[in-house]
Formats: structure tokens, sequence, C-alpha cells
């Protein structure tokens, strides 16, 4: 697979980035809208999307650490994500939103699912005695 040791959760973390700073966007700009019963309408706003794509990679994460085991680079990078998703919420005052935060504890969520889901258990080897095999028939 070619995720593997690729932490899925950058990618909505750069789309944070550059909807901040680059395009200096408001979280709460109002995307499109979605009809519900009645003619009332659920707006969804730049956030809810990020954080929904957010959500989907989290999703990625959990199936990628429950199929196949993920080694300490998996684990290291994930981490280096959550921290700078932190940092950044610290220490950077443009950056000091509800969105910001989310992302983060999704972060936290990953690191914690990459330490916890066990992969699949590993294939065991089995030797057989070729003489045993001959000697009883």
């Amino acid at each position: 697979m070619y995720l593997i040791a690729f932490p899925l959760l950058l990618i909505p973390f750069a789309l944070y980035n550059m909807i901040a700073f680059l395009l200096s966007l408001p979280f709460t700009d109002t995307l499109f809208s979605i009809p519900l019963l009645e003619g009332r309408r659920l707006p969804v706003t730049t956030s809810d999307v990020l954080l929904a794509i957010a959500m989907l990679m989290i999703w990625l994460e959990a199936v990628k650490a429950s199929r196949m085991r993920k080694g300490i680079t998996d684990h290291v990078l994930s981490f280096l994500v959550f921290a700078a998703m932190v940092a950044e919420l610290v220490l950077m005052p443009r950056a000091t939103t509800p969105t910001l935060m989310l992302l983060a504890v999704l972060g936290f969520v990953d690191v914690v699912i990459g330490l916890s889901v066990k992969g699949p258990p590993k294939q065991q080897e089995v030797a057989v005695d070729e003489s045993y095999h001959h000697d009883r028939y």
C-alpha cells in the first residue's frame, strides 16, 4: 500500500493553513446549504467541510492501523503532525480557531489509535520435519 508512513491528517492540516494564511478566508463562510424538510436549509461552512475531511482521514487511519502493522515511522509522523497542530494553535494568534482545536483533537485521536489498535497477527512459520513424515508412511 502506498500510504504507509504518511499521516493522512496532514492533508486537512495543510488545507487549514492554506485557507487561514494564504487565502485569508474566514472559516465561517457558508460554502453551500443542504435542503431539509419544510423549506429549511442546513448551511455548511468551510470549517464543517474541513472537519468532515479530517474525520474521513481518521477513519482511513483506523482502517490502515487495523489492517497492517504500523511501524515506528508512522507513530512518529502522526505525533509530529499532532505536535505541529498544537504548537500552531498555541503560538500563532491567527490560527487560534475552534477548527484548529478540533483538528488537534483529531490528531490526538490519530496518535491514540496508532498506539492502541493492533494490526493483523504475524504469520507464523511452521517447520515440517521430513524424516518424521517419511517414517510414518
